[in-house]
């Protein structure tokens, strides 16, 4: 069976009347590019990476750079959901980095990974934003195929993310579990039979200059409640770790577009309509 090496490589910069636009992109197979799409009233120009094919497949290494110039605002989605499928030996692997400059914006918010029954996936992300530099980044993913009796029968899953901003390292996360053992942390958690999770970074433009408690955490605070659970922590220098779990993937989108809904009052490149929620 023949294995994927895609390539996916993009970088945003604003034009002189402040518009997004891409000023290089180049991707292989499986990436693709449909038209970017630029939110007038947000201000912010919409990519959205599709994978053509039906998923990952033992020994697929997709590795991906997404820069975002001063002054550019760039939000980069998928519109379905990114499916590992079972594999007799080996892993796929996806490499993902993330470059933000100071006055540039970022926000990466694809639907979610779906591992499927004997599947084995490692992610690395690394994330570098700039003093003065905006992120919103998600990722979320699911218990398994659960409509198809597939929940936590994934062999392997590892989920790495490393995040610098201003030069500094604020976060460091590693998941690496096998289906069996991640169910049994889910169980003792007491978060349902068949979970779906959402990690999400906020990075706001200038952080330090934002206070301890915004007005905003007491409002996601508020979307704790039975069927969503959400809670946030701050990382040094002004940002935020989110994390989101639901008992069902439709109460995790609407749990995500409720955060987005109420992080739009006082980011308004959040206020750009991904053309799919």
């Amino acid at each position: 069976m023949a294995e994927f090496s895609g390539h996916l490589s993009l970088q945003a910069v604003a034009r002189a009347d402040r518009r997004t636009v891409l000023a290089h992109q180049s991707f292989r197979a499986p990436y693709h590019l449909s038209k970017p799409y630029w939110d007038a009233d947000a201000g912010v120009l919409i990519v959205q990476i599709v994978n053509p094919t039906a998923g990952m497949l033992a020994g697929d290494r997709l590795e991906s750079t997404i820069t975002v110039a001063a002054g550019a605002n760039l939000l980069v989605t998928t519109p379905s959901a990114s499916r590992v499928f079972k594999m007799h030996s080996g892993h796929a692997e996806c490499r993902q980095h993330f470059a933000i400059a100071a006055g540039a914006w970022l926000e990466f918010m694809p639907e979610p990974l779906v591992p499927h029954r004997g599947s084995s996936y490692h992610q690395i992300t690394t994330v570098a934003v700039a003093q003065g530099g905006g992120l919103f980044f998600v990722d979320p993913w699911l218990s398994g195929r659960v409509g198809h009796g597939e929940a936590w029968l994934w062999d392997r899953l590892q989920l790495e993310l490393t995040l610098h901003v201003a030069d500094q390292l604020t976060l460091r996360e590693r998941f690496d579990q096998s289906g069996l053992e991640a169910q049994a942390l889910a169980t003792w958690s007491g978060s349902g039979p068949n979970p779906c999770f959402a990690n999400a970074i906020l990075i706001p433009p200038n952080g330090n200059e934002h206070p301890p408690s915004p007005p905003w955490r007491e409002a996601l605070a508020d979307l704790h409640r039975d069927g969503l659970w959400l809670g946030t922590s701050a990382l040094r220098g002004g940002g935020w770790s989110l994390k989101l779990i639901a008992p069902s993937s439709l109460l995790l989108r609407q749990g995500l577009r409720d955060t987005r809904r109420i992080l739009g009052n006082h980011f308004p490149q959040l206020t750009a309509d991904p053309r799919k929620l």
